[in-house]
């Protein structure tokens, strides 16, 4: 049953990818096609290849997304008015994300950074029962997660850094 769901939704999203007319819904439509083809890789089992296939293929959409934001000339105008038309709502979002980030996660079993004390523990806690019941994409979330989150999350800042710098580049200057 689970199976022919996300087949059904992965063949109705890709047809939509095909056809698609605006541009956005061209580079909006593979998310779904790339979630639920991972969701039948991790049905097969492959669970590697489920977590790998989104990260690879979401910063082809991004690329993407640069390039249709290249490619329509929005007027700075436009977005400064949209952008202040959602602004209570984004700054209420985005308090209660750092509310959560600081309050609600320990400090102490999340840290940032993998030092003695932090890994110390991964290396003489008992873990035989736990890791042979861990399969290959739990035992990497585990890791990525928890003791090398900073060296997860600096190469999509470098990404964005990116994306910034390509975007301003290309902006064209109109004042004089």
């Amino acid at each position: 049953m689970i199976l022919s769901v996300l087949s059904s939704l992965a063949l109705v999203s890709g047809l939509m990818v095909v056809r698609a007319k605006n541009p956005v819904h061209f580079v909006l439509f593979p998310i779904p096609v790339f979630r639920n083809t991972s969701g039948l890789l991790l049905l097969l089992g492959l669970d590697f290849f489920a977590m790998i296939f989104p990260v690879v293929h979401i910063g082809a959409i991004a690329v993407s997304f640069l390039f249709v934001v290249m490619m329509f000339h929005i007027q700075i105008a436009e977005i400064h008015e949209e952008v202040l038309r959602y602004l209570p709502v984004s700054g209420i979002i985005g308090l209660i994300f750092w509310w959560e980030m600081f309050f609600i996660l320990d400090n102490e079993s999340i840290p940032l950074l993998p030092t003695q004390r932090n890994t110390t523990s991964l290396r003489y806690m008992v873990y035989a029962g736990k890791v042979r019941s861990w399969t290959n994409l739990e035992t990497l979330g585990n890791l990525l997660y928890t003791y090398y989150s900073v060296w997860f999350l600096v190469p999509s800042l470098i990404l964005l850094v990116a994306m910034i710098g390509a975007i301003v580049l290309t902006m064209h200057r109109t004042t004089r």
